[in-house]
């Protein structure tokens, strides 16, 4: 890749994630009567969750006109859009139109904003080591508060591979 490309695919990125943080700003301090903001799970977003062993599946219904902007997530996990029509923007894939029914893989740190443009249902999969079904402590294993938390995150798994790894070697070794 070109030092070019890369610099303003850096640019691009900073330009999504900063427009993903400013629909969120504007939630927080909407005045508008007429446009209600929640945070958090809020009973106009019924949650469902299911467990299985090492899985947490959560899927919400979002009805048509609602914006929402989403939590960082620490790691790669599947979604299903099981069913309607919804604009979304992050820093990966920029602006989209998704349909359901449909299925996406989110990549680690990804953070979203969309805008429901019909009723949805969607469904996301998140491993579960621990088999909790305490909510708190799922999110704490599958969110980042913000982006220098991910980063932490990703460094500490990395160190966790590479001890793995020269553990194997050093094994392989003897």
């Amino acid at each position: 890749m070109s030092l070019l490309k890369e610099k303003k695919d850096k640019l691009l990125v900073k330009a999504l994630r900063r427009r993903i943080f400013d629909i969120e700003e504007a939630i927080k301090n909407n005045k508008n009567p007429k446009y209600q903001s929640f945070f958090n799970d809020t009973e106009n977003c019924p949650l469902n969750h299911y467990f299985s062993d090492g899985i947490y599946v959560r899927e919400i219904t979002i009805p048509a006109g609602m914006v929402i902007v989403g939590k960082i997530h620490k790691h790669r996990h599947p979604n299903f859009l099981i069913k309607g029509k919804v604009m979304v923007i992050t820093e990966q894939k920029g602006e989209e139109i998704l349909e359901g029914p449909c299925f996406m893989m989110s990549e680690g740190g990804t953070k979203r904003a969309l805008y429901a443009v019909t009723d949805l249902v969607w469904t996301t999969i998140h491993h579960n080591p621990t088999n909790t079904q305490d909510l708190d402590k799922i999110e704490d294993i599958v969110i980042a508060k913000n982006y220098e938390e991910y980063e932490k995150f990703l460094s500490s798994e990395k160190s966790v591979v590479k001890k793995i790894k020269n553990k194997i070697i050093k094994m392989l070794s003897l």
